[in-house]
């Protein structure tokens, strides 16, 4: 069976795009919605996302903890924000390498803005036995359904969380 690559899922959320892209793009919140997610720091402080932004992302899943440094590869105020996992490690991102990339999508739809959050596995140049045997130690599973799950939880909290402000 051929590795899924991409996963994606939408959410309506009753605000305009404008205010919840404010509030995704703002990597330091993320932790206010996704499972894993402990928060992040952002190179040369807190700061409106701009593509080249990085920052390192903290992250835990059971007992297991990681830092990852990311780069922010759209900003698009209202519309889209994407930045691309290029490293990881325990404290501090050493492991350098393609490792994923997340896009949020938000369009105006009658009742607010339809956020679709999308997963992508960079991992392309791994053997494919290889990425399911990591994957098993690291999900249990396969990442593409770990991150449906996972997307799926943090489009929930995030409609949660902005409707009720």
């Amino acid at each position: 069976m051929p590795r899924t690559f991409t996963v994606s899922d939408s959410v309506v959320v009753a605000r305009p795009p404008l205010p919840v892209y404010e509030e995704v793009s703002n990597v330091w919140q993320m932790h206010r919605w996704s499972p894993e997610n402990l928060g992040a720091r952002v190179r040369g402080g807190q700061r409106p996302a701009e593509v080249g932004m990085v920052f390192d992302g903290r992250n835990r899943r059971g007992r297991s903890s990681w830092t990852t440094r990311c780069t922010v590869l759209a900003a698009d105020p209202g519309e889209r924000f994407a930045f691309r996992v290029g490293a990881i490690g325990l404290r501090t991102p050493r492991l350098r390498g393609p490792i994923a990339t997340w896009e949020y999508r938000f369009e105006a739809v009658p009742g607010g803005t339809r956020v679709t959050e999308t997963w992508t596995d960079d991992r392309r140049r791994w053997p494919d036995p290889a990425a399911r045997a990591f994957d098993r130690i690291a999900t249990g599973g396969t990442f593409a359904d770990f991150q449906r799950r996972n997307i799926a939880t943090t489009l929930r909290n995030l409609k949660a969380a902005l409707e009720a402000v």
